[in-house]
């Protein structure tokens, strides 16, 4: 592993994957378990192309370089500091050779990268609408978790840009905004394919969506098995803990 420094306020944390670790600030923005939902969710073909838009930490890519066969993964981040702290994790975990951190917007994806040049596309994207009445708009938490600097449409369709035809796109949401994913990503000819609710409590409402969409597929949606992140206040489910890896 790569010996890295870390800057004030900035943390180390083990993601029980292959040994590898990640730098994050709590200040600015920490990933959480959507983004861990997420890469188990996904999946790449061995010797894919893989991008991840709005990496942040660059969890999402360091996670899939651990558990898939992709030749490369790239990761999209506007936000200079977040770009900066994510690519030096890459060095931590030795993996310049296969995860690349770009730091450009979401709605330029097809610009940087080519038409249909991956074979997966990843984002883990802003779930709030907007950003009224944001005390600090510009702040790193809130382009992280509301729609300031992107929205989904330009989420949905930067990936139906850079996707291969029949490339898989992955990504997780807010059920409330369910209708509309759906809606805005028929109509960049990304069909859904298949989707997971996640629940915190058996007998809660669903407080995440994850969501599969093919380049050009057919119609036909596959509804999996709920998933619950917690048996019991504070303990989570063994589903929850084969993700994470403990």
């Amino acid at each position: 592993m790569g010996t890295i420094d870390l800057k004030p306020g900035e943390r180390l944390d083990d993601l029980q994957r292959n040994g590898y670790r990640i730098i994050q600030d709590p200040d600015k923005f920490c990933f959480g378990m959507d983004a861990v939902l997420l890469s188990g969710f996904a999946s790449a073909p061995d010797g894919g192309r893989v991008l991840d838009l709005g990496t942040g930490t660059g969890i999402i890519p360091i996670l899939m370089a651990a558990k898939t066969g992709a030749k490369e993964l790239v990761g999209l981040e506007i936000q200079s500091e977040s770009a900066e702290m994510a690519n030096r994790s890459v060095i931590l975990n030795d993996l310049e050779e296969k995860v690349k951190i770009v730091e450009g917007d979401i709605k330029e994806a097809g610009e940087l990268f080519g038409a249909a040049s991956f074979d997966v596309v990843t984002s883990n994207p802003p779930y709030m609408i907007g950003g009224h009445g944001l005390q600090n708009p510009d702040g790193p938490k809130a382009i992280a978790r509301h729609e300031v600097l992107c929205d989904l449409e330009d989420v949905v369709k930067a990936a139906a840009r850079c996707l291969k035809p029949g490339g898989k796109f992955y990504m997780v949401h807010r059920p409330f905004r369910l209708t509309e994913i759906m809606v805005v990503m028929n109509s960049y000819k990304l069909e859904p394919k298949r989707m997971r609710l996640v629940y915190p409590f058996i007998d809660k409402e669903p407080s995440m969506v994850l969501i599969e969409g093919a380049r050009g597929g057919k119609s036909r949606i596959t509804v999996e098995p709920p998933l619950i992140i917690y048996e019991s206040q504070h303990k989570y489910t063994k589903e929850i803990y084969d993700i994470y890896g403990f």
